[in-house]
């Protein structure tokens, strides 16, 4: 245990000493990642897949506020599918303005939260979000992770439909109008998928904030409990194919992953919880110490040994006189 303490702290200490290297870093590496993501799954106008135009991308988005990245990867998005379909295209804008509306109103700091959705869906480990976002997120953070959950489900569905949407006639926009949006509107899937991960974020960032020991581990094992029975009670109602074991396996998962951010975000001994009462003229307090599980990172220190110059002259002295004997 003391290892990773010490681990987390030169890692912390790493991270203060290069922040202004790693950040543009951090920020071109999401970029890049949500662009492969969407041209690999919806890859349509040849240009955008360029791995030039790509590159230039990202590297703006390293440089530019974090918002910028959910714009670039808006409009790549919608460019994909205006070379497929102008009816996708026009259906995806709209829906893009409306759930731009709703994050920048509630959670305009979620940035990650939005991406990180549909990369982790594509990437078939989603059930971190609910449990990672619930920890160290706000309730607001449903809007971000309920539109990042759109957001897959849309592309999935459009790119699902290719073959069938190619099939209607060149004048026939109104139809394919109607089969997108009837399409989205009668996915239960995804309306099922969005009440799971709302309701276990909300259960999860309630616990959490609880003033009882370990508040953090009975928050993650709760929310992704809860997130399995709402899931398998989703696929029993309106029988949306789900995959028990992938459930199962993918909470697993999921747990793993928050107990990971739990050790570095909230790290605390609670065998030294403390208790403080007090009180000012209005008021008792009664207060609840709980220290947190720091060790200082070791320090290298170079130690100079210098030799008196009597000394050198001794030892030249001496091996002259073994040459001459």
């Amino acid at each position: 245990m003391t290892g990773l303490l010490v681990f987390r702290e030169q890692l912390k200490k790493f991270y203060s000493k290069y922040e202004v290297y790693i950040t543009p870093a951090s920020k071109f590496l999401l970029a890049l990642i949500a662009l492969l993501v969407i041209n690999g799954s919806i890859g349509y106008m040849s240009e955008l897949k360029s791995f030039a135009v790509v590159m230039v991308l990202s590297l703006m988005c390293s440089f530019l506020p974090t918002n910028f990245i959910i714009m670039v990867a808006a409009l790549v998005t919608l460019g994909h599918l205006y070379k497929f379909s102008i009816e996708c295209a026009v259906v995806a804008l709209a829906v893009f303005l409306l759930l731009f509306i709703l994050y920048f109103r509630f959670s305009p700091k979620d940035t990650l939260v939005v991406i990180l959705t549909p990369i982790c869906f594509a990437l078939k480990i989603p059930y971190v979000i609910p449990l990672a976002v619930g920890l160290v997120g706000t309730p607001f953070s449903v809007v971000s992770v309920a539109s990042g959950i759109i957001v897959y489900w849309m592309l999935n569905y459009m790119n699902a439909s290719a073959s069938v949407l190619s099939t209607f006639e060149e004048d026939g926009a109104l139809e394919k109008f109607r089969y997108v949006i009837d399409g989205l509107l009668g996915n239960r899937a995804m309306f099922v998928t969005i009440v799971a991960f709302v309701v276990t974020l909300l259960v999860v960032y309630f616990i959490r904030r609880l003033s009882v020991d370990y508040a953090w581990t009975i928050a993650i094992i709760t929310g992704a409990l809860l997130d399995i029975l709402i899931l398998l009670f989703g696929d029993l109602m309106y029988n949306t194919n789900l995959s028990i074991i992938g459930l199962i396996l993918g909470n697993l998962v999921a747990g793993a992953a928050a107990k990971a951010l739990e050790f570095f975000v909230f790290n605390v001994d609670y065998s030294r919880t403390e208790r403080v009462q007090f009180e000012d003229d209005e008021y008792y307090y009664y207060v609840k110490a709980v220290p947190k599980n720091t060790v200082a990172a070791p320090q290298k220190r170079v130690k100079t040994i210098r030799v008196p110059d009597k000394a050198v002259k001794a030892s030249g002295q001496n091996s002259g006189r073994q040459k001459r004997d």
